[in-house]
């Protein structure tokens, strides 16, 4: 497979089925690419993502898949020890984050504590009231950002695109902005300000905790 430069995205489409690699190394599997000045649009079968250009080092052509069992046959390696093309290396909950975190300019740490807190990192994991994957999006708020929550990479991105809106909405207050993203927006604002609900506050307690950890061991 060919590595395509950024320079070859002055337009704005790109073929169907690809690798976005990321600058960290990291790879993603997609449909199709467009780019935009500084950004590049990742499109999913249900949604799509947005990043800086500046995080992609460039795009793989997905090869296509052999159309009947003849052909492949002769797709298959002519010898024993030939070695089969390696399989893309998904990226693990906190590159995600790492990834989420550098697209939308806040700090890595914040990323990782957040979804720490919510998911304990596990893609998988649904909350009794619904929420879903790993930054814990409730299916309305997916719907609302055009996401897939059961896609790790298209939570993670949507998680991080809604806390950065909030952090925004509350002029970078973060504990008011961890309680909305907690309990929701209405609740900061009934009791203008964080919501007295036990779960929301040891939820804020504890990625502060987490944040002081983080700068104490850099």
């Amino acid at each position: 497979m060919r590595l395509l430069g950024l320079f070859l995205l002055a337009g704005c489409t790109a073929f169907a089925g690809e690798y976005v690699v990321l600058v960290n190394g990291a790879r993603m599997q997609v449909d199709r690419h467009e780019a935009d000045g500084a950004k590049v649009r990742l499109y999913y079968a249900t949604g799509f993502i947005e990043m800086d250009a500046s995080a992609v080092r460039g795009f793989e052509a997905e090869e296509a898949a052999p159309a009947t069992l003849s052909q492949a046959a002769e797709a298959l390696p002519s010898s024993p020890g030939a070695a089969a093309a390696p399989a893309p290396i998904p990226m693990t909950p906190l590159e995600l984050a790492d990834a989420a975190a550098d697209r939308y300019g806040l700090p890595r740490e914040l990323i990782r504590s957040v979804m720490a807190a919510e998911s304990g990192l596990q893609a998988q994991a649904v909350s009794p009231k619904g929420a879903i994957g790993l930054m814990q999006l409730m299916p309305g708020t997916a719907q609302t950002l055009g996401v897939d929550p059961y896609d790790p990479a298209q939570n993670v991105d949507a998680g991080t695109r809604y806390l950065r809106d909030l952090l925004e909405r509350y002029q970078g207050g973060l504990r008011h902005a961890l309680a909305a993203y907690n309990a929701g927006p209405g609740a900061v604002e009934k009791y203008n300000g964080v919501p007295p609900y036990r779960e929301t506050i040891d939820y804020i307690v504890r990625i502060e905790k987490k944040l002081r950890t983080a700068e104490v061991i850099k």
